[in-house]
């Protein structure tokens, strides 16, 4: 009898109800094992919810609101992370809330600016030679002196270079009553010797391609049309693993430690790609299965769940991935919603923590013709660095953390509604809030840290060592209306950016001590990785001609303020120059033109990786770049 309870206790399941707080916002409905965490049960229904440690606890950012009668006494990491009127409210750590029996939960909804990241593009100045072509075919009809098969006279009116074609079942099955319901007016649909299509008449004017961005933050998809280069729409979306941790590691953790944890990471992107795709076409016009071709880029932990390959492996030395090579499959494969019988191809990896996304970069920078000594650098929860010079092709990645993004920091948020994204002192402190004129700040994302931490430095609220005052005669040397702004909260000291009176949330917005000091490792990790390519080429930071930083973030920081902080090498700012999204960019590029598909695989074979955890001088070039300011 005993046995027959303990089976019935874990076998028991309950029903999971996620609302959107908005009227008439979406509901979400999972069912999952009682025990589970709420955080769990969002994973599995597919609901974004943030949670820069994946569930550990200690990052406070899974909030969501539960009903009275489910809420109970608050937990001691709710005690920790929410003020007493958060708590008062509803507001929980879904990590900490498990499931017992069925529950509705309320989303603590955040209005993300996705224009922010796909806005940023280039112009396409290069020969538009898609691989997909499409051939406009008047194929002879059967008679009795020609008894050539269907597919054999299908393939006599292709160009000689398109032939001979893989045989394709599926294809071959519908190719006779497709010609003959057309009367032998065709176009056929082909990628090098391969038929993905036969659709009847002239279809020569419709062709579409998709290029992705899959970032560990936001996935954003191009539209594209093949036939003149053109992006014809764009969408984006939080990328909806970060219920399993904001970092690449904490979702290498979750893939490995939950049985049907990489099925469930790589469904949501895939989903939420088919979501983008399905908007875009309606959007358009157009039918998903008009789209024949998909180039995606990412770092090598989001390629591999893209894919649905293992990553465990990249996580402890020696950071070896299941793959590197270009990988092509049909898209059905993947469970994509464009064509069938499409093709997908994922850019070549450089190295376990130096990915596609990066080879997207290269190529979008054109490195290959670059004069003179070049660094790219794409900054994100890693830090990928490229330095090109002297014939060669430098990388190397540094876990920067996800301070850049919002995630670890008390107030940290992502670019959204409600971000401070700019901040002055001058004797005041002055802000700029994403969102409507009068919106207020919920938080503050990477380029408002960024800028607060150059400001405090410069006003001299905080030391070189990122200490902020303590004694009285240090507060003394600062004006008024800053000195009031530093508080000392059980011990710990924290600047005010935002008092409770003013902000969206009710309480006061500001830094912490512990969070410069996670600004300063990561900045110091990416100005360390810098400062080891720079060795391995034997250059010195006069020698630098050009810095380019990839990538939305690299757009709105401040490269005044990231110089101040020594986030980069101390160059003159007009040498400092944005890339836009050029991860994506080059996604595009690869997409539109055979030859920069090529070069991709090139620039991937030609880079070399310089792996920093076997750099002897990595530790000392690091503790030298945590002090703030120093960018030598």
């Amino acid at each position: 009898m005993s046995g027959e309870k303990y089976e019935s206790k874990i076998t028991k399941k309950v029903c999971v109800t996620f609302k959107e707080s908005e009227p008439g916002g979406q509901e979400y409905q999972v069912t999952v094992p009682a025990g589970s965490s709420i955080l769990q049960a969002a994973i599995a229904a597919g609901v974004h919810l943030q949670s820069a440690c994946g569930g550990k606890g200690t990052c406070g950012k899974c909030r969501v609101i539960l009903g009275g009668q489910d809420r109970g006494k608050p937990m001691p990491e709710e005690e920790k992370f929410l003020s007493p009127e958060q708590i008062a409210s509803g507001v929980v750590l879904a990590c900490k809330r498990t499931v017992e029996s069925d529950l509705d939960v309320l989303l603590i909804q955040q209005k993300d600016v996705y224009d922010r990241k796909t806005k940023l593009e280039a112009d396409h100045n290069y020969e538009l030679s898609p691989l997909i072509q499409k051939h406009v075919l008047e194929v002879d009809i059967p008679s009795t002196q020609d008894q050539r098969s269907d597919w054999e006279r299908l393939e006599a009116k292709l160009p000689v270079a398109n032939t001979p074609l893989n045989f394709n079942r599926a294809l071959a099955a519908k190719l006779p009553q497709v010609l003959r319901d057309s009367s032998f007016q065709v176009t056929a649909v082909t990628a090098d010797n391969e038929l993905l299509a036969v659709e009847p008449g002239n279809t020569a004017n419709i062709s579409y391609g998709l290029a992705i961005d899959i970032g560990t933050t936001t996935i954003v998809a191009y539209l594209l049309n093949l036939t003149d280069g053109k992006v014809i729409a764009r969408h984006a979306l939080t990328n909806p693993q970060q219920g399993a941790g904001a970092d690449v590691l904490s979702r290498i953790a979750y893939a490995a430690e939950n049985p049907e944890g990489l099925s469930q990471l790589q469904t949501m992107v895939i989903d939420s790609l088919n979501q983008m795709i399905l908007n875009m076409c309606q959007e358009k016009g157009i039918k998903p299965e008009q789209i024949y071709q998909a180039v995606a880029v990412g770092n090598t932990t989001m390629s591999h769940l893209f894919l649905g390959i293992d990553p465990t492996y990249l996580a402890p030395a020696p950071f070896i991935p299941g793959f590197r090579q270009a990988v092509t499959i049909k898209a059905a494969e993947l469970g994509l919603n464009i064509l069938d019988n499409g093709i997908v191809t994922l850019l070549p990896i450089v190295a376990g923590y130096v990915g596609s996304d990066t080879v997207g970069v290269m190529l979008a920078g054109r490195i290959d013709e670059l004069k003179g000594i070049h660094l790219l650098v794409d900054i994100g929860t890693n830090g990928e660095m490229v330095l090109v010079g002297k014939g060669r092709i430098l990388t190397c990645s540094t876990a920067a953390g996800p301070a850049f993004e919002g995630a670890g920091i008390k107030f940290g948020m992502r670019a959204a509604e409600g971000a401070i994204e700019a901040v002055k002192i001058d004797g005041d402190v002055h802000l700029e809030i994403i969102g409507e004129e009068k919106t207020k700040a919920r938080g503050i994302c990477g380029s408002g840290l960024i800028d607060a931490v150059a400001e405090m430095y410069k006003a001299g609220i905080i030391t070189p060592e990122g200490r902020m005052p303590t004694t009285k005669s240090a507060l003394d040397k600062l004006p008024p209306a800053l000195r009031e702004r530093v508080l000392n909260n059980n011990g710990n000291r924290e600047f005010v950016l935002v008092w409770k009176e003013q902000s969206a949330t009710g309480e006061n917005i500001s830094l912490t001590q512990k969070d410069i000091r996670a600004l300063q490792l990561a900045k110091g990790a990416i100005l360390a990785g810098i400062r080891i390519l720079m060795d391995r080429l034997e250059v010195k930071v006069e020698d630098i001609d050009q810095i380019f930083l990839a990538g939305a973030f690299g757009n709105y920081i401040s490269k005044e303020s990231a110089l101040e902080i020594g986030l980069l090498p101390k160059v003159s700012p007009a040498k400092v120059q944005s890339m836009g999204n050029a991860a994506g960019n080059g996604a595009q590029m690869a997409l539109l033109s055979s030859a920069e598909m090529v070069k991709a695989m090139f620039l991937a074979q030609t880079a070399e990786h310089v792996e920093l955890s076997a750099a002897k001088d990595f530790q000392n070039e690091f503790l030298n770049a945590l002090t703030l300011g120093q960018n030598y």
